[in-house]
């Protein structure tokens, strides 16, 4: 039996620049999301306060010190991340169309265990609403988290998010929102582990 001369590679399912954003970004939100734990049990929202060992920055002043470098980290990325997929067109390419006939019959067979992950350059309809969601969610945690940090040079976004306590509110939500959706991710890598593989190597 003839040996092929020459193997051709795998197609790129994740180009660079993307798994570089992918990962910065994984960093960033670790950075933000466990030292913004540490600056809400300094004044809680609710009755309930994160574990200190689940938190970064030792005290307050040093957690506010770790968000805000976060903070630039996930901004920049994120800026670059949305323009190169807006300009590449690949905004349009990966996540449209959406209709809610594909959304319900991924979201059911996702539901039983049987959501195809054969094509990794393919997004079924759950992941780009995901993914959306994940885009939206970063944006409404920006802005609010400006009006935090910022509320009397951030007057008319302020106003725009109801004032500086309902900006926390929803500071606070967007998190949650985002968290839930890293878990929820974590749990799909772990399913169909060549989804990682291709973020690491891009095939």
């Amino acid at each position: 039996m003839d040996t092929p001369m020459f193997q051709v590679k795998p197609a790129i399912v994740h180009p660079l620049w993307l798994r570089l954003c992918h990962w910065l970004n994984a960093l960033a939100m670790l950075i933000m999301v466990t030292s913004g734990w540490r600056i809400y049990n300094a004044s809680p929202l609710f009755n309930f306060n994160f574990p200190s060992e689940l938190t970064l920055g030792g005290w307050l002043g040093g957690a506010l010190q770790w968000h805000f470098a976060g903070m630039w980290l996930f901004g920049i990325n994120g800026v670059i991340y949305l323009l190169i997929n807006i300009f590449s067109g690949r905004l349009k390419r990966k996540f449209w169309p959406l209709s809610p006939r594909a959304l319900i019959s991924d979201f059911i067979s996702a539901l039983r265990g049987k959501l195809a992950h054969s094509d990794l350059n393919h997004y079924n309809t759950v992941q780009k609403l995901a993914y959306l969601f994940v885009m939206i969610d970063g944006i409404i945690l920006v802005c609010s988290g400006f009006v935090v940090w910022k509320s009397v040079q951030f007057p008319l976004l302020r106003e725009l998010l109801g004032g500086y306590e309902s900006a926390r509110l929803i500071h606070f939500f967007a998190m949650s929102g985002m968290v839930g959706f890293v878990v929820i991710h974590l749990i799909m890598v772990a399913l169909v582990p060549k989804t990682l593989l291709a973020m690491l190597r891009g095939r």
